[in-house]
């Protein structure tokens, strides 16, 4: 379609800021905002962690595939997707070829910050979370980096300046 913007696809760990970084983007930008996650809630009709609890994560991932083949076919969108995203090829395959993919990235010390009372978080949810937080940040920065157009760090910054600096990071795509 002529003059359509290519969508705007968000990928990070949890607690790097993609929903509210993203809900924002899409304001400013004119886009259409989806999350993958609470699109996977409205879905089911029942919270990620109940998915997680009911299916285990395998099933919880099947899930997430099917809705972001779709979710990528949506025009002109900010799309936050859930920190695990990456972890399936397809995934990645669907994301680095139907938009501009950004790098939400936040250490694991300022995750921690922003979700220590956080309970609604599935893989959070054993004997030492902070711990956990390091081993996802180890497995997934890699895939996160390697699928990239485009990397932020959010470390200290808020919704205001994140969305400042991605924007200025964008240019013409936003």
């Amino acid at each position: 379609m002529a003059g359509q913007r290519a969508s705007i696809f968000l990928v990070g760990p949890m607690g790097a800021g993609k929903t509210s970084i993203g809900r924002r983007l899409a304001a400013e930008t004119g886009r259409a905002f989806r999350d993958s996650d609470r699109a996977l809630s409205e879905r089911t009709g029942v919270p990620v962690a109940e998915i997680f609890e009911r299916e285990g994560e395998a099933g919880f991932r099947r899930r997430e595939r099917e809705l972001l083949e779709e979710l990528t076919r949506e025009p002109d969108t900010v799309l936050a997707t859930g920190g695990g995203a990456v972890l399936d090829a397809g995934n990645r395959r669907c994301l680095g070829a139907r938009g501009v993919v950004v790098y939400l990235r936040a250490s694991p010390a300022a995750q921690w910050r922003r979700l220590r009372a956080d309970r609604s978080r599935p893989l959070l949810d054993v004997e030492d979370p902070r711990g956990a937080l390091e081993r996802l940040f180890a497995e997934r920065d890699p895939l996160y980096q390697q699928l990239c157009d485009h990397r932020l760090d959010t470390d200290g910054l808020g919704v205001h300046e994140a969305c400042a600096q991605l924007r200025r990071l964008l240019g013409r795509e936003s």
